[in-house]
């Protein structure tokens, strides 16, 4: 039997275009979520798995199939959709799983022969078993999985195609920010692989640096911080001291021992979502965890970086307290908390989030042809009516932001700081080249909605009229 996975592209994107932008290829992650259902694939299934994000096969010349299976984000899900219709056509069962499907279930369904919700792991052998003896259902409702059914992702079938390995350890998020699905697709409460699991698997990665796609690797809690802690230890214990990034909170600056274990085990980086400026922009995303003890966001930096560790920060345009110059503001901000690289990204309202719910029942998302309008869903490109600002503002807003960060002058001032702080040739030269990539797509993404704009794909010059009046109303796959 023969099983194709498969990670589909987006025309629209410029982030994970390797052939747009050499620079890219730092910037691309493996489909970890198709890896992990190799992993649980019997070895009766030949597995092939294919990430258009390196180049698009011709479908037609490859061998048929039994089954293929596709995961999507919302941003992938036009493209999704036409993969399937290829292998539908010649006469393959499809099934598609992944955080679009999930939420947009019935949508999914008219594309696919069948639907995984949620976690995968604890149907896909039925899913496998269906397949083989043509009976399959309409949907597989996976939920929530146990974690110690997670097994080794199959690293060895997409190896040496990438810079970054990757790895999961832990599942779930308590902060559950209205524009986040995190907390809506793996749950609330935060779960974590066995430390014993997660050694076993970084011992088969081969890549140069590791990239932990954890939402949150360290997680909120004492007890939570503790097992990331022994983590950190088995790794020095091993000797598995690749180099590797994460995603965290910024508590990940609060506790000493655990930087220190973090830089002895490998850690080069960390990407923290400070999402706003201002607490007003907090309290209206929900992101109230960045608000406790009164914290001084520059010196939680420097004692990160003091560690040989380098920062990026995350932050979002176009949230209902956002006004003209939120771009300079944002630009500024992270000059002075001194972070080595910042993405801005545009609100967007994204299934599974409150945030849709909200802008869905205010008659706010304005990007509303689905599914074919789902691609522009990628945290780059305006989708709805923001509260003070129009479309053509948030894109000046995002621009303004990146000519005053990534201008030339700030990303040396940038490099010359990190090379006095750290040892590490590897962590200076992955920051240098996020610095010049994100100011590469940065301009990237200004032609492709220059074009969107001049082809009367988006409503622009409706929305800059005036931006959205709140009166009289109730008024993130990230």
């Amino acid at each position: 039997m023969r099983l194709y996975l498969i990670n589909p592209d987006n025309p629209v994107v410029s982030l994970n275009k390797v052939r747009w932008n050499r620079l890219n290829k730092y910037r691309v992650w493996k489909p970890l979520g198709l890896m992990v259902l190799a992993g649980l694939t019997t070895p009766d299934w030949e597995v092939t798995l294919i990430d258009e994000n390196l180049g698009r096969p011709d479908y037609e010349r490859l061998p048929k199939p039994d089954l293929v299976g596709i995961t999507a984000f919302t941003s992938q899900a036009p493209r999704a959709y036409e993969v399937a219709a290829i292998y539908r056509v010649a006469g393959v069962p499809v099934v598609m799983g992944g955080i679009h499907a999930t939420f947009c279930r019935d949508e999914a369904l008219e594309h696919a022969d069948a639907v995984v919700t949620g976690e995968a792991e604890s149907v896909w052998g039925q899913v496998l078993e269906d397949a083989r003896n043509h009976t399959m259902r309409a949907v597989y409702e996976g939920g929530i999985s146990a974690m110690d059914a997670i097994p080794s992702a199959r690293h060895d079938l997409l190896r040496g195609q990438y810079y970054f390995g990757s790895i999961q350890t832990t599942r779930g998020c308590p902060l559950n920010c209205t524009f986040c699905s995190v907390t809506t697709f793996n749950g609330g409460t935060f779960r974590h692989r066995a430390v014993a699991d997660v050694i076993e698997e970084l011992r088969s990665i081969r890549e140069k640096i590791i990239l932990f796609v954890d939402d949150n690797l360290i997680g909120t809690r004492r007890d939570h911080l503790e097992h990331a802690k022994d983590l950190f230890r088995a790794m020095i214990r091993e000797g598995l001291t690749t180099p590797w990034i994460c995603q965290a909170t910024i508590n990940f600056a609060d506790d000493e021992e655990l930087l220190d274990l973090a830089a002895r085990s490998g850690c080069q980086g960390a990407f923290i979502g400070f999402e706003s400026c201002t607490e007003e922009g907090l309290m209206a995303v929900g992101k109230k965890f960045n608000l406790q003890k009164g914290r001084n966001f520059r010196e939680s930096v420097r004692r990160i970086q003091r560690h040989g560790m380098c920062v990026v920060g995350s932050f979002i345009v176009g949230i209902d307290t956002d006004r003209r110059g939120i771009g300079e503001t944002i630009a500024r901000t992270g000059i002075e908390y001194g972070i080595d690289a910042a993405n801005v990204l545009i609100l967007t309202p994204l299934p599974g989030t409150k945030l849709y719910d909200q802008m869905d029942r205010e008659g706010r998302i304005v990007s509303n042809d689905y599914p074919e309008d789902w691609k522009y869903y990628t945290l780059t490109y305006p989708v709805a009516r923001y509260a003070h600002l129009a479309w053509m503002d948030v894109m000046d807003e995002v621009n303004r932001f990146s000519d005053r960060f990534y201008s030339y002058p700030q990303i040396l001032r940038r490099m010359l700081h990190l090379a006095a702080n750290t040892r590490s040739v590897k962590t200076f030269c992955v920051t240098l080249v996020a610095n010049l990539s994100y100011r590469s797509n940065q301009f990237l993404d200004r032609q492709s909605y220059a074009v969107r704009s001049s082809l009367g794909e988006s409503p622009a010059g409706e929305a800059c009229v005036g931006a959205l009046s709140l009166a009289g109303t109730d008024a993130g796959e990230r």
